[in-house]
């Protein structure tokens, strides 16, 4: 079953870890944002391939946007 990974504040996607296709286990980083000069890792919350990758480098997210696919 996939598990979809979203934004849980308002951030800049700062640094993308992972790509589709890769492999990830639970805790995992995937993504980090920046919010308010603050470092925040988006973690796996279960082992997995990555199927899909929501954002890029650079990106404004908002709270509830997608993020990532892990199934």
């Amino acid at each position: 079953m996939a598990e979809e990974i979203r934004a849980e504040m308002v951030a800049n996607v700062w640094k993308v870890v992972v790509a589709a296709g890769d492999t990830v286990a639970d805790g995992d980083t995937l993504v980090i944002l920046e919010s308010m000069k603050m470092e925040i890792p988006v973690v796996a919350e279960s082992d997995g391939v990555v199927q899909q990758l929501a954002v890029n480098e650079g990106d404004v997210i908002q709270e509830g946007d997608l993020i990532a696919v892990i199934g």
